[in-house]
């Protein structure tokens, strides 16, 4: 558990760092390194999709710092809510965990179906519906209509993931 009185300094660092505007870090200081700062866009791209800015000799994802800036706290995972994840407006940013951020995944690449958690059952000739929440799986049925299974899939994910529920899609 992080120290609530740790996430209040990093909120105010950060807050005392960089300038938020429209999805974006700009900086309102110099640091040691460079004397030019002041005004530009903070951060770069990271081997990762989100980017980063590095303050005080750390690297912070870009999102993740625009999270605190706002709630006063560092979440574990940051859940871009539109799955674009190099938008970081803050409307688009919510704290999730592990689970939950990955209820919020599109279908998978390799789903032949294109339809998200239906499946083809061989052995029961048959779709299947598989849900997990918090890595229990909570729904499993089968359905001879994939229409149908889609259908259901997609009330079973609105039960379970509440506002993290996503349907698919890219």
């Amino acid at each position: 558990m992080v120290n609530p009185m740790m996430n209040v300094e990093l909120s105010k660092r950060f807050n005392d760092a960089f300038e938020y505007r429209d999805g974006k870090l700009y900086w309102k200081i110099n640091t040691n390194k460079s004397k030019k700062l002041i005004g530009k866009e903070a951060g770069c791209a990271s081997s990762g999709e989100y980017g980063v800015v590095n303050l005080d000799g750390k690297a912070y994802s870009i999102h993740k710092v625009i999270y605190c800036m706002f709630h006063g706290e560092m979440p574990i995972v940051v859940d871009h809510i539109n799955r674009t994840y190099k938008d970081h407006r803050i409307e688009n940013l919510r704290a999730a965990d592990h689970c939950t951020n990955n209820y919020n995944k599109q279908t998978q690449s390799n789903n032949k179906l294109g339809v998200k958690n239906v499946c083809w059952s061989k052995e029961h000739n048959k779709y299947i519906v598989q849900i997990t929440k918090d890595r229990e799986k909570v729904f499993h049925k089968y359905f001879d209509d994939l229409e149908l299974a889609d259908l259901c899939a997609h009330m079973a994910r609105e039960k379970y993931h509440g506002v993290f529920a996503n349907h698919g899609g890219k």
